[in-house]
């Protein structure tokens, strides 16, 4: 599950890799998002890319929740061909690209656990594959598709983000359901990515995930 990930680039920096025009007025989120909180979003409107603040996760009352308490954040997707994504999964206008810098996963013993960090190797700024709706909770919302591991990842987590090539945005974005189940389905290289283990104690931050 990744429920920490970075922007420390400006939105201007993050327009122009994305090939987006930066909106009038954008307010550019913090730089460390986490679940529940704003981040940047690029989407496909029109024909042309668009970059958006959005809520980072679908808000949602699951089973074990008591009637008339709020929302819980969905913030990873596990399998995009289950019921409660296929819908928007299979059609290209709710698929969108969440620009991160680098991503985070907790390593340690319990109560002492500290942020290791992942970056793709000399890609500054590297793409997520996500999905995005509007809600009645929170407006614009986003979620991130995850997959198995590969061996770069699996000392410290058993799943990681869907992460794209920047040749690949547009069939993400663009493509037809099997090649986006495609994505999900295929092992991003291991030589690509990099790890960085530091002090830094982890924060934990209330989030949920979907099966």
């Amino acid at each position: 599950m990744c429920n920490l990930y970075t922007v420390r680039k400006s939105a201007e920096e993050i327009a122009s890799h994305f090939g987006t025009d930066l909106p009038t007025g954008f307010n550019t989120p913090e730089a460390e998002v986490y679940p529940g909180g704003p981040g940047m979003v690029v989407r496909q409107a029109e024909g042309q890319r668009v970059l958006q603040s959005m809520t980072w996760g679908f808000p949602m009352r699951l089973s074990f929740m008591k009637p008339g308490s709020k929302p819980r954040p969905v913030n990873n997707i596990a399998d995009i061909r289950k019921n409660v994504w296929i819908g928007l999964a299979r059609k290209p206008q709710w698929r969108c690209l969440i620009p991160l810098t680098g991503f985070a996963e907790a390593e340690g013993p319990k109560g002492a656990k500290t942020r290791t960090w992942f970056n793709v190797k000399d890609q500054p700024i590297f793409a997520w594959a996500g999905l995005w709706r509007q809600s009645d909770e929170w407006g614009a919302v986003y979620s991130g598709v995850m997959t198995d591991c590969n061996e770069a990842i699996r000392p410290i987590h058993d799943r990681m983000p869907v992460l794209l090539q920047p040749d690949e945005y547009n069939d993400w974005l663009n493509g037809d359901f099997d090649t986006a189940v495609g994505f999900q389905q295929r092992c991003f290289p291991d030589a690509l990515i990099e790890m960085s283990r530091t002090d830094e104690l982890w924060v934990k931050r209330r989030a949920a995930s979907a099966s």
